[in-house]
């Protein structure tokens, strides 16, 4: 929305207003995060047992934070926890040396053109991505379902290996071939919206068949359960001990109820706040349309939090696009850049903030900890980032010169978001050429392989890979891939060899590998602010004859 974006895009360029100009000002954009930040606590709360519980989704890094803690704690024997613990601190120290060496070497692999060294290519169909053994996502193969690695791989053969470069072979065509690479007008454009809507297609029929089945229950069709399974003949085995773990887990977890009349009001209240005082902050977003946002905002969470729960991997800014690109369209040229921009940063804040909520219960429910508590953690932290989030933006915005193409901070994103807010006022007619009937095939497509996992038997469809899984290298892209398939074959080999040991352990190592590349990111954040380069450097070029 500033006015260094708006002179980069061009006064000239069409859609791109001097009216739609708001300058950073940490008044207004700390009321705007107290206003916002809240509702994504809220939204998905209600839906806590199943998406822990009845889902029994992962969460790594949630799974990986649990694993470190427990690791200290747990009470299944002394040796056995002593020897998870050596293993997590074994792979943490591989993970961090492992994490320092890419880095050390990385100046190598940018000067060949091919990202980070020590980097592999693999090549599909003549197209060519690289990965480079990234700890976090080997770790994460290790604790995600082997389906969901394997949906992962497949989403990162068909889009890269088949699909893109199918309607990259139409460039000029379907839309213009000079295009760069971030532009929705392009090839960029199908990335984002078929990814998009595999998500989608996935996460509202999962929603409304929780919706169904919560219907169902409370009239009294199903069979209820009103007590937990008691553990019967418990005996002084480590089997017992595991079962005896489990229903505490699952006693502690539900003990601390939240009431789902409280989520809805707070959810319902914020809500009202905000739709009363967002268009004092931005006039152009209406309170229409910021109603029509939180009336959307809890489906798209439940999507991000799922996916998140899957892969670990959350979305909130490919959300933030169906906001921006929805209500830019609605709220039309006179003020539709700022409104479209506004509502993608409300729709981020929900999706974003109910993800990690949601892996904070996961974190939780593993460490036997009080689900209020974790609640009212997250509560007390949202509103401490609310203040100091800010700041450290001003901190960079009155110190540096953000946004220039020049400076050290480009700000990239800034012209991305402008431009597809621009280009969201023309609505989807602005898309290129098939992308809305390609959209609607794969979200059709997503439908159809839930209903082919809820209709076949389990033997079959633990076979049937999982949309969401496959959506998100379609849009992130292919790299991280193999390496979660690495994980997968790595855990699939050691069950096959000794599964007890592999059951005992997998999380242990996955935690290290995953909190060892997590805590390198220290080092190396202050090693960018010092503006320290790799020390190992080469360039590459042709021989001068004399």
């Amino acid at each position: 929305m500033d006015e260094r974006t708006y002179q980069l895009i061009g006064p000239d360029y069409p859609g791109n207003r001097a009216e739609d100009v708001k300058n950073p000002g940490l008044v207004w954009m700390i009321g705007f995060m107290f206003i916002v930040s809240f509702l994504g606590l809220f939204s998905l709360v209600p839906l806590r047992k199943i998406m822990v519980m009845d889902y029994k989704l992962t969460y790594p890094s949630g799974t990986a934070t649990a694993m470190l803690i427990n690791g200290f704690h747990t009470s299944i024997g002394a040796e056995l926890a002593g020897n998870q613990v050596r293993r997590l601190g074994k792979y943490l120290s591989i993970s961090f040396c492992w994490s320092c060496f890419k880095w050390f070497f990385s100046g190598i692999g940018n000067s060949c053109g091919f990202g980070n060294f020590p980097s592999f290519g693999l090549t599909l169909f003549k197209n060519t991505f690289y990965f480079d053994f990234s700890s976090t996502y080997v770790g994460c193969g290790l604790i995600c379902a082997h389906i969901v690695n394997c949906s992962v791989l497949l989403g990162a053969i068909i889009s890269w290996g088949f699909l893109w470069p199918f309607i990259s072979s139409y460039a000029g065509d379907w839309y213009p071939a000079n295009l760069g690479s971030n532009d929705f007008k392009g090839l960029y454009g199908y990335k984002v919206f078929i990814a998009i809507s595999l998500i989608l297609g996935d996460g509202v029929y999962n929603l409304v068949k929780i919706i169904v089945i919560t219907v169902r229950e409370m009239c009294g069709t199903c069979l209820k359960q009103n007590s937990l399974p008691v553990v019967a003949g418990v005996h002084n085995d480590e089997s017992s001990q595991v079962r005896l773990e489990q229903r505490m887990k699952d006693e502690i977890f539900l003990k601390d109820r939240i009431p789902f009349w409280f989520a809805a009001s707070g959810y319902v209240g914020l809500a009202a706040i905000s739709i009363g005082t967002i268009p004092i902050i931005f006039p152009s977003l209406k309170w229409y349309l910021v109603l029509c946002s939180y009336i959307l905002a809890p489906a798209l969470a439940f999507c991000n939090s799922y996916g998140a729960g899957l892969t670990d991997m959350s979305l909130p800014s490919t959300y933030g696009k169906i906001g921006l690109f929805v209500v830019a369209s609605s709220a039309g040229p006179n003020g539709g850049v700022t409104a479209g921009i506004a509502s993608s940063a409300v729709m981020m804040s929900i999706v974003a903030t109910a993800a990690d909520l949601m892996q904070d219960f996961k974190t939780g429910y593993l460490t036997l900890s009080s689900a209020k508590s974790m609640f009212v953690s997250q509560l007390v932290g949202t509103a401490m980032g609310c203040v100091i989030a800010p700041l450290t933006f001003w901190l960079f915005w009155t110190a540096f010169d953000i946004g220039s193409p020049d400076g050290p901070y480009k700000a990239p994103f800034a012209v991305i978001y402008k431009e597809l807010a621009i280009l969201g006022i023309e609505g989807f007619s602005e898309l290129p050429k098939h992308c809305l009937a390609l959209c609607c095939g794969f979200f059709v497509a997503a439908l159809l392989l839930n209903l082919l996992r809820d209709a076949t038997p389990k033997k079959v469809s633990q076979y049937i890979p999982i949309p969401t899984a496959m959506a998100v290298p379609f849009f992130i892209g292919a790299y991280f891939a193999v390496d979660m398939f690495v994980g997968t074959v790595i855990l699939h080999v050691w069950e096959r060899l000794d599964k007890k040991d592999a059951d005992d352990y997998a999380r242990a190592v996955a935690s290290g590998l995953i909190c060892g590349d997590g805590i390198w990111t220290i080092p190396l954040a202050i090693l960018s602010i010092l503006s320290i380069s790799p020390p190992i450097c080469m360039s590459f070029s042709p021989s001068v004859s004399g």
